[in-house]
C-alpha cells in the first residue's frame, strides 16, 4: 500500500515529537536523581551550605516538566487534580500543614 505524501509528513512530525519526549523524559530522571542527591547534601552539610544547589536542581526539573507540558504530555487541569490529591494525603499523614 502507498502512503501519501501528507501521511508520511505525519507520521515523521509524530515520531520526531515522540523522540523529543523520550529525550525530555530521559534528562527529567537524570534531574530527579540530582535532586535527590542535593537533598541528601542539605541533610549532610545545612541547607545554608547547599541552599543554591538544590534551587538549581529543583529550577533544572521545573523546566522539564513545562516542557512535557508543551508538548502536550499533561494539562494544567490534570496537574491541578494531582496537586491536590497530593495535598489531601499530606494533610492526612504528614505534620506539613499543621
Amino acid at each position: 500500500m502507498i502512503m501519501s505524501k501528507e501521511n508520511r509528513l505525519k507520521i515523521g512530525r509524530e515520531n520526531r515529537r515522540v523522540a523529543r519526549v523520550n529525550e525530555i523524559l530521559d534528562l527529567l530522571q537524570e534531574e530527579c536523581a540530582e535532586v535527590i542527591q542535593a537533598i541528601s547534601k542539605c541533610r549532610r552539610f545545612g541547607l545554608d551550605e547547599e541552599r543554591a544547589n538544590l534551587v538549581q536542581e529543583i529550577g533544572d526539573v521545573t523546566l522539564l516538566v513545562e516542557l512535557l507540558k508543551a508538548f502536550e504530555l499533561y494539562n494544567d487541569k490534570e496537574l491541578r487534580k494531582a496537586q491536590m490529591k497530593k495535598s489531601k494525603k499530606l494533610s492526612k499523614y504528614s505534620r506539613i500543614y499543621d
